[in-house]
């Protein structure tokens, strides 16, 4: 009986998180609008984290980072096992660079080369196959006004 209840408890939580998924739409200019559902990131702790330790994600989900300011930023792959493709994007929501299928567990830095304010990690591929270049637009919608520390 236990377990019955607790796997009811489960699925109702997963509906709940799945109800109150967070999404931004990547607009390539050459191509449909995508939804991407969304993890965000918006704590040092959770920056810190990020995909790191994750065997998989999904091919329309992804981790915006939230940072308080629009700063120059890098990442890098260290502890993470799946290829990402690293977008970042300005405050206006112009995708400034693309980092694409970058190497689990490399340690180079992966820079912005300008400042940003939010970052986008998809699936390493996603941009190809959505033809996402960099000058085109992710619209974070409600999220663009999430609080960062």
């Amino acid at each position: 009986m236990a377990a019955v209840a607790l796997a009811i408890v489960l699925l109702a939580a997963s509906a709940c998180r799945e109800a109150n998924a967070d999404t931004v739409v990547v607009r390539p200019h050459a191509g449909k609008p995508i939804e991407v559902t969304v993890e965000v990131a918006a704590t040092p702790q959770a920056r810190e984290l990020g995909l790191m330790y994750r065997d998989r994600l999904a091919p329309d989900a992804g981790m915006l980072f939230v940072f308080p300011r629009s700063e120059p930023q890098s990442f890098w792959m260290k502890n993470t096992r799946i290829s990402l493709d690293i977008v970042f994007i300005a405050d206006d929501g112009r995708i400034v660079r693309i980092h694409r299928k970058t190497e689990p567990f490399s340690e180079r830095g992966l820079p912005s080369g300008e400042p940003v304010r939010y970052v986008l990690e998809v699936e390493g591929g996603f941009s190809e196959r959505a033809g996402l270049t960099e000058g085109d637009r992710v619209d974070l919608g409600r999220l663009a006004s999430t609080p960062a520390r």
